[in-house]
């Protein structure tokens, strides 16, 4: 069904290796951060690759009582850009293992 042998083993050690190369690669990108930004750097934000925020600046000028609503955009913007540019990063390292191959249910 599946011809030689060893040929079959040969590509369970190639999807173990790249099991491995993947569990290495969530760790490594879960340390490694990207940072966005809003309002010409009013808002700050800063997230992970496990798609957590770290952190939210808000400059002292940013806030203003009497628009509350575009404080909100802008805190809403920059974390959907640091959540985008974390989902970018870890695509990026995935392709590395995966030779860009797209492999439905890990990302």
């Amino acid at each position: 069904m599946f011809g030689n042998g060893g040929n079959m083993k040969n590509m369970m050690k190639q999807v173990q290796k790249m099991q491995a190369d993947m569990a290495k690669m969530q760790e490594e990108v879960a340390q490694r951060t990207v940072e966005a930004t809003a309002g010409g750097g009013a808002i700050k934000v800063v997230a992970n690759g496990k798609y957590d925020v770290l952190s939210i600046t808000i400059a002292p000028e940013a806030v203003d009582p009497e628009d509350v609503e575009m404080l909100q955009d802008l805190v809403v913007t920059a974390v959907n850009e640091a959540l985008q540019q974390a989902q970018a990063m870890v695509a990026s390292e995935m392709a590395k293992i995966t030779g860009g191959m797209k492999i439905p249910g890990l990302f």
